[in-house]
């Protein structure tokens, strides 16, 4: 079959369908989509709560506990331990499914009735440790408010990261340490204010760097000590320079904003991808034949999705990933094959439909809260026959509506569009939401005006910073939420010789999103060679940016 172009349901923009798609869409069983790529993602990733974060109570054992859902939706809320118990029944929800009712909505219902985890935290990855304000995260120690992330020790206010430690406000990164206010920071110690960073000490506002040591103000510099502004120094000018700046609020913001000037006449590489073949995307490592993907490790032949390891042979999906294939429009789905269309799956499943919290099992469509079940259609159980004659008729009934092969119905998804990873990857206004049939929450769990410490009062200098600032409510810059510190980050500060912050975690994390640029690729010329390129860089931006080829010959 023949490539096609075709017009989005939802946007009316033109998308296209390539040969490979429709064999892989076979494959799967399910038609083409009707929707764009992007589209698709916003319907995917609004299942996706990471980062709001409310006050709820077990509804068994009444501890308290961090929940990502509203107080005030209609879920009922576990924690860990109850949750993950045998104490409550999932068959006792089983519901009949009624052919002469939408299947979306009666999946709501199931929804809405069967029991929530308070939090995504795998069965499959070790306990965290001391690490209550986390989500979608497993294996950490003393970690607070760290997302989509694993097996970190003393880590705060970061996303998307790996094997590191005593670090704050990172997005994406491995195996680092002693690192602050980065975006892709890989196999690092020491660096602060940096972007696209490996194999790096002690060093701070870089850019597109590796091997190197001692470095302030750089971009694309490669195994160079005692740099500043990309100009070799003796180590004593450059602690004279660096010291002038280091710890002093005013001093860091006025060198950022020069960094940030400084930093437009270089050249940037199309993309940050490393050992790649026939792929495109961002943030790709190891992986192969895999097109319009960011954040993906050691994955082979996949298409439209994100921050997802070790995947195979899979399109539409949004996280997890782990050892698994033929995954379709999926959120956080790991170990597992054959899934369409669900949320969380993990331990060995396949064959698994429209499903909800899956721990183990096959043959299931449309079933919640489930550990080795088969054959289940809305919580109950059937024989095989039965099973196969049920779901023909909801296949049928999603074909016939143009859902079937689509991630689930946005009126039953659990969480608001704003409450999601959706909005961090394709912000919408509150009216453009509601027009696109996304729900809202204007209740996020905030405060405002209710700082005990003005801005303007916190001292310029960390040095000059007492103790007594954890007790203190502060006021966001930005948006004017409150926010605290607690005493692990004061004492990283000091040690790290950085200034206090003065914005709060949740502005801090959408400017990091900005330096890490969309989810998004677009054709554009190579500003050296004009040879065509997919970038995340947009046509009309000011970066300079270079192919693969011009980029290794001008910077390596």
């Amino acid at each position: 079959m023949n490539a096609e172009t075709r017009s989005c349901k939802q946007c009316q923009q033109p998308y296209v369908i390539e040969a490979e798609d429709f064999g892989f869409y076979e494959k799967m069983g399910v038609p083409a989509p009707v929707l764009c790529p992007i589209c698709r993602s916003k319907r995917r990733d609004q299942l996706r709560n990471e980062t709001t974060l409310y006050s709820r109570t077990c509804a068994v054992c009444k501890k308290s506990v961090v929940s990502m859902y509203h107080p005030k939706s209609p879920y009922t809320v576990y924690c860990d331990k109850c949750w993950e118990s045998d104490q409550w029944d999932r068959f006792s929800y089983a519901q009949d499914y009624d052919p002469k009712r939408p299947f979306f909505e009666q999946l709501g219902e199931l929804l809405v009735r069967v029991p929530k985890k308070a939090t995504y935290i795998s069965g499959l990855t070790a306990a965290n440790i001391n690490s209550e304000y986390t989500n979608v995260a497993g294996g950490n120690k003393n970690c607070y408010l760290v997302f989509n992330s694993g097996y970190l020790e003393d880590v705060s206010y970061s996303r998307g990261l790996r094997y590191c430690r005593d670090s704050l406000d990172l997005y994406y990164a491995n195996n680092s340490e002693r690192s602050y206010e980065g975006v892709n920071i890989q196999q690092s110690n020491g660096v602060a204010f940096g972007q696209n960073v490996s194999g790096s000490l002690d060093s701070s506002f870089v850019m597109n760097v590796s091997g190197i040591q001692n470095c302030f103000g750089c971009v694309n510099l490669r195994n160079k000590t005692y740099h500043f502004l990309n100009e070799p120094l003796s180590k004593e000018e450059y602690e004279k320079k660096t010291g002038a700046i280091r710890g002093s609020y005013s001093r860091t913001q006025e060198f950022w904003k020069q960094f940030k000037e400084f930093s437009l006449k270089f050249p940037r590489r199309e993309n940050t991808n490393l050992k790649t073949v026939n792929s495109n995307g961002d943030f790709l490592v190891e992986c192969k034949n895999v097109q319009h993907c960011f954040e993906q490790t050691s994955c082979e032949d996949c298409k439209y999705s994100a921050y997802n390891k070790s995947l195979k042979a899979s399109y539409d999906t949004t996280g997890y990933g782990y050892d698994s294939e033929l995954l379709l429009e999926c959120v956080g789905v790991g170990y597992s094959s054959r899934v369409i269309g669900s949320y969380w799956v993990e331990g060995q499943s396949q064959n698994v439909e429209y499903s909800f919290a899956i721990r183990g099992g096959e043959n299931m469509f449309g079933c919640d809260g489930f550990k080795k079940a088969k054959y289940c259609i809305l919580n109950k159980q059937y024989s095989e026959v039965d099973y196969k004659k049920i779901r023909a008729q909801i296949v049928a009934e999603l074909q016939s509506k143009q859902l079937y092969g689509l991630a689930m119905s946005p009126e039953i998804a659990p969480f608001a569009y704003n409450e999601t990873i959706a909005q961090d990857n394709f912000p919408l206004t509150k009216e453009q939401a509601l027009k696109e049939g996304f729900r809202w929450q204007d209740d996020i769990q905030i405060t405002k005006g209710k700082e005990t410490m003005k801005s303007e009062q916190i001292p310029d200098h960390i040095r000059d910073v007492k103790d007594s600032i954890v007790n203190e409510v502060l006021g966001c810059i930005s948006c004017g939420r409150n926010y605290k510190l607690i005493p692990a980050e004061l004492q990283f500060y000091r040690k790290m010789i950085l200034p206090v912050p003065r914005q709060c975690f949740y502005c801090r994390h959408q400017a990091r999103l900005a330096r890490r640029g969309p989810l998004t690729l677009y054709d554009r010329k190579c500003d050296h060679c004009q040879k065509d390129i997919k970038t995340n860089f947009a046509p009309g931006r000011p970066e300079i940016v270079y192919c693969e080829s011009c980029y290794q010959k001008e910077v390596i």
